[in-house]
């Protein structure tokens, strides 16, 4: 269905508003369709982004400032994230010995085996994404990086 459609507006002031609305929409139905995914495992869309972050610096650990650079959202408070994962037995959270200002937060066992039942979410399954071509994905993900590009900071 396209957008005019879903929202049942059948027209734009102009490409550009109509581009925007698309894209804000569509972002909003694929995170709707991956918390749908994640539900059974029991974790939110920002729990995965800090689980898949701390998989990556395994065996590493990582404190919570370098997890906020590194996650998707950026307004999600990664404290109280981590707290949750935490109280999950997904994470472990430790004062940092060279710096006690520093928190470690680390993966643990139960969190790698978690994030590998989830593996086959791993590149948007289920949300859309795959409905494109290789080279369609590829052509979506330079238009997207333009937009943000474009941006003045």
């Amino acid at each position: 269905m396209n957008i005019e459609e879903e929202i049942k507006q059948p027209v734009f002031r102009s490409p550009h508003q109509k581009a925007y609305i698309n894209l804000v929409y569509t972002a909003g139905w694929v995170e709707q369709q991956q918390s749908g995914q994640f539900k059974p495992f029991g974790v939110s869309l920002p729990q995965y982004n800090i689980l898949r972050i701390l998989r990556g610096q395994y065996p590493k650990p990582a404190t919570v400032s370098m997890l906020i650079e590194r996650m998707l959202d950026k307004t999600s408070n990664a404290s109280r994230i981590v707290d949750k994962l935490v109280a999950k037995e997904l994470v472990t959270r430790q004062q940092c010995p060279n710096d006690r200002r520093t928190v470690d937060v680390l993966i643990t066992d139960k969190g790698l085996a978690l994030l590998k039942q989830m593996d086959e979410l791993e590149g948007g399954k289920g949300t859309g994404i795959t409905n494109l071509s290789e080279e369609e994905a590829l052509q979506l993900s330079k238009l997207l990086d333009k937009v943000r590009g474009s941006l003045i900071v």
